[in-house]
């Protein structure tokens, strides 16, 4: 996949990557069913908020204004303190002076990020105070409590939320500060897509501001604090970018100087478990009664695999969509792969504590579903169901030799009804869409070139300004008929094709494999990441934050809550 952030996937709407929605739907289901019952694992919890603890690096005034908080405190009568310093951020050799207002930018965007973390919590039925998130935004910060899940210390909720601002400042500063010394001390450019999103977050401000009757400047300042303009946002969102960049960045560089071959193959030595892949056909039953009875009627040659997943499935969507063999087919999986889509047979198996006894991270776990597919005595067409999963083998565990590819696509979703999920559209919407997938592959001129230009002018996916191009492409890392497309044995470069996910239908066009195995590619990345982030937590040591005692006198820590 080409390189794009988690965020701009999140923005771009459409995204290919991983999962399925049906399985980003079952796992809901059972976070929901365990929150209610038993209360979710320690391990579940901190996966989530991973996932949802993404770096908001436009604030989303919003979401700020939407809760009736404005700022309080002195500075909001006087505009001089917005400019005295703060705080410093500095390794001792580069340095940045930090003036309140940039505080109370941050402090804008802290708030939005606690908003937006919640309301995702909330969608998947988790208790709030579970994950340490438990604050009403409509009461001040300063009157709530907030208890350290780590040293149980209680202070108020605003001091919480002023550690959480000198982080974010702190994190950002020092990324900023490492790029700007790299580049002979002057900031380096953002991307154009970057410059555009400021641009058009701010143009889209002044519009509410003026329908509203106050200047741009005006309405900053009422939302995100004193000294908050339309300067101060364009530089602190430009400097979150070059930082973000930086960071980012950090393991490409790292990829470009490469990795020896024995460096490589030390590594693939030392974890050769974890890089083997299977080839199957798989498909998650409603209860186990069902698997058995698909895996009773499953032919030995598997050939009815397809229509057996359109027998068992429950939702009308699905039933249509699975008779497509590519739905059900899972290429080059490793093991942690399938943990993370879900799968029944990837579950841990279950064991007992002694009563006291709670469960720990460190105790040893057994996968017996997977210990029976990556056994070295499977061999193709053998077929198991463990628990709610049935699975046929395509091709056993080993290294594969597959390359990685590229790949250009156009997305054609269905056209609904106030913008619902394209698996809710009707046989009509997906006719008309397919039609229109159609019309423009017959209207192709048949050059690479020319079908990236479609893509830019068509595709409803992220990857539309690059030309609907995914580089590198991994097994895994796309929704399951577009990967089957792609890594069939049978693909060569110029083929063309239309393929339906849960998105819509995707006007293919491969462009080619690349020169690296699958397992050499995820090695390499495996290896800059470790790497780069061995780099990252030496530069964090390097550089301090101080906060300065007059002008931290004058930083916005609370809001008033406007009913």
């Amino acid at each position: 996949m080409a390189k794009k952030q988690f965020d701009d996937d999140l923005l771009a709407g459409g995204s290919l990557n991983t999962e399925k929605d049906k399985q980003a739907k079952k796992a809901e289901k059972l976070t929901k069913k365990n929150t209610k019952s038993k209360g979710i694992a320690p391990k579940t919890v901190k996966a989530i908020k991973a996932a949802v603890c993404v770096v908001i690096v436009v604030a989303l005034l919003v979401t700020y204004v939407a809760t009736g908080a404005v700022r309080k405190g002195f500075v909001s009568y006087l505009g001089i303190p917005a400019h005295f310093t703060g705080m410093t951020v500095t390794n001792g050799e580069n340095k940045a002076k930090i003036k309140v207002g940039t505080y109370n930018f941050y402090f804008a965007s802290s708030y939005n990020n606690l908003a937006s973390q919640q309301s995702m919590y909330e969608q998947y039925g988790i208790d709030l105070e579970q994950v340490g998130l438990k604050v009403d935004l409509t009461k001040k910060l300063s009157s709530q409590t907030y208890t350290d899940p780590d040293t149980n210390e209680e202070m108020s909720w605003a001091e919480h939320m002023h550690d959480m601002v000198v982080e974010s400042i702190e994190s950002v500063y020092t990324y900023y500060l490492a790029a700007v010394a790299e580049n002979g001390g002057k900031d380096p450019e953002i991307t154009e897509e970057q410059q555009t999103n400021i641009d058009d977050t701010l143009s889209q401000y002044e519009k509410t501001a003026n329908s509203n009757g106050y200047t741009l400047d005006a309405y900053l300042t009422l939302a995100m604090g004193k000294g908050v303009n339309e300067a101060v946002f364009r530089t602190e969102s430009t400097r979150q970018y070059i930082a973000q960049n930086y960071q980012s960045n950090m393991s490409a560089n790292l990829i470009e100087e490469g990795y020896s071959e024995d460096e490589i193959n030390a590594y693939k030595d030392e974890n050769l478990d974890d890089l083997v892949t299977v080839d199957i056909k798989l498909f998650e039953c409603e209860s186990e009664d069902e698997a058995k009875e698909f895996a009773g009627k499953l032919k030995s040659d598997g050939s009815n695999f397809a229509d057996l997943c359109s027998e068992y499935s429950t939702d009308e969507f699905y039933k249509k969509a699975y008779a497509e063999d590519g739905y059900s087919t899972e290429y080059g999986m490793t093991k942690a792969m399938l943990q993370s889509r879900g799968y029944a047979i990837a579950t841990a198996d279950t064991h007992e504590h002694e009563d006291g006894e709670e469960h720990s991270e460190d105790e040893e776990t057994t996968y017996s579903g997977l210990d029976w597919l990556f056994s070295s005595d499977r061999k193709a067409g053998d077929i198991n169901n463990y628990s709610t999963t049935v699975v046929y083998v395509i091709s056993p565990a080993s290294l594969s030799d597959r390359k990685t590819i590229d790949v250009r696509h156009i997305l054609i979703a269905p056209e609904t009804e106030n913008g619902a999920d394209a698996t809710e559209a009707t046989d009509a919407q997906w006719t008309a869409a397919f039609d229109k997938a159609r019309d423009i592959l017959s209207g192709w001129d048949k050059t690479e070139d020319g079908f990236a230009q479609l893509a830019m002018d068509n595709s409803s996916d992220g990857s539309a300004a690059d030309g609907g191009l995914y580089s590198n492409v991994v097994t895994g890392q796309m929704v399951n008929s577009f990967s089957a497309w792609c890594f069939d044995d049978a693909r060569k470069a110029g083929d063309t094709a239309i393929v339906r996910s849960d998105y819509g239908y995707h006007i293919m066009y491969f462009v080619g494999k690349n020169d690296q195995t699958i397992w050499q590619y995820t090695v390499e990345q495996t290896l800059a990441s470790q790497d780069s982030s061995t780099l990252a937590e030496k530069l964090e040591e390097e550089y301090t934050v101080k906060e300065n005692w007059f002008g931290s006198r004058y930083f916005e820590k609370d809001v008033d809550i406007s009913n």
